[in-house]
């Protein structure tokens, strides 16, 4: 039964890592490879770290697994007309206008993945030297948490300056794609036909300062507010903390904690609100509630880097999740 509960801690990267141990080098590696980068390097840390495997927790996983495909259809469909179709019928134009362009625009975008498997800082050193407007594209281009790593390793002394163009970024031709290209010697356009990708503007750059460690974050808002207090302002008013989480609803909250491990939860909840604290409490089985209050209570005191950190892992799942359309962040109909 311990084995058991132990399957249910684990969230969703663990239970993958450990489906991949199951199914054998071979059928890991051919799934793999249509995973995304990050995806990849996460579920490999996940594989990593894995000990004392039991077969209780292999026959969880793999249950849970056969459950799911179940409920999934593959349609096989790879059509640029049937994606951009069905997420405008799904979303409206506006709010697709940012995903089909990042789809299908980045699809064959031999520089933009390479970009993905590099490490942060090594990207810090290809770019530090470019205009602060190609680094701004850049960042637009990377997940806000690459993102966020990649403005850690820039000039502190230009990060208010490329955070601000980011968040004032109203669209960018294939034409400056094109000398993104020639500058990184890697081909990032894709659709010539295309008017603009609408990458970056304000949540872009409130979610990169979401990623961002607080020092950094605080020390870069304070310069744009200095700048341009309306800018600011706006930033601001996207930016997502974590005890926001306690605007999603309640079947939000219940499928973002499937998604995160217990150690993970514990260690967040010692830095929330106490209304967010409630919304969690009541959102789980009340065996677990009451486990979950004693072990805060019993919890020695933890570093606040610590606290803050398992935060923006639980806020990089509710964006996923909100990605996916599973969640929605904020209450209201938009997903972020």
């Amino acid at each position: 039964m311990a084995e058991a509960l132990d399957t249910l801690k684990m969230d969703g990267t663990q239970q993958a890592a450990l489906l991949f141990l199951t199914v054998g080098q071979e059928r890991a590696a051919e799934v793999l490879k249509h995973m995304t980068p990050k995806e990849v390097q996460q579920i490999g840390a996940a594989m990593a770290e894995m000990r004392n495997i039991t077969l209780d927790m292999i026959d969880g996983v793999l249950r849970r697994f056969i459950e799911e495909i179940r409920n999934q259809t593959a349609l096989g469909v790879n059509s640029e007309d049937y994606i951009r179709n069905m997420l405008t019928q799904a979303l409206g134009a506006d709010k697709a206008a940012n995903i089909i362009d990042r789809i299908l625009l980045g699809r064959n975008s031999k520089g933009l993945e390479q970009l993905k498997w590099m490490d942060p800082r090594a990207i810090a050193d290809l770019i530090r030297l470019e205009h602060p407007q190609i680094i701004a594209i850049i960042l637009s281009l990377l997940d806000s948490d690459q993102a966020a790593e990649t403005l850690a390793h820039l000039p502190e002394r230009s990060r208010s300056d490329v955070i601000m163009r980011v968040a004032t970024l109203q669209g960018v031709h294939p034409a400056a794609l094109k000398e993104l290209d020639d500058i990184m010697e890697k081909q990032l356009s894709g659709n010539a036909n295309v008017k603009s990708s609408t990458i970056g503007g304000i949540e872009a750059a409130a979610n990169i300062l979401n990623f961002s460690d607080s020092n950094i974050e605080v020390s870069i808002m304070e310069q744009i507010a200095e700048a341009n207090p309306d800018l600011s302002q706006k930033i601001q008013d996207k930016m997502f903390v974590f005890d926001d989480l306690v605007s999603i609803d309640d079947r939000g909250i219940q499928t973002l904690l499937r998604e995160v491990s217990t150690d993970a939860l514990l260690l967040a909840l010692r830095g929330a609100d106490d209304g967010l604290k409630e919304k969690v409490f009541n959102n789980m089985s009340r065996r677990a509630a009451e486990m979950l209050r004693d072990d805060l209570e019993a919890a020695p005191p933890a570093r606040l880097s610590d606290v803050e950190a398992s935060q923006k892992d639980i806020l990089a799942i509710a964006r996923r999740l909100a990605e996916a359309g599973e969640i929605s962040l904020g209450g209201g109909d938009d997903l972020i």
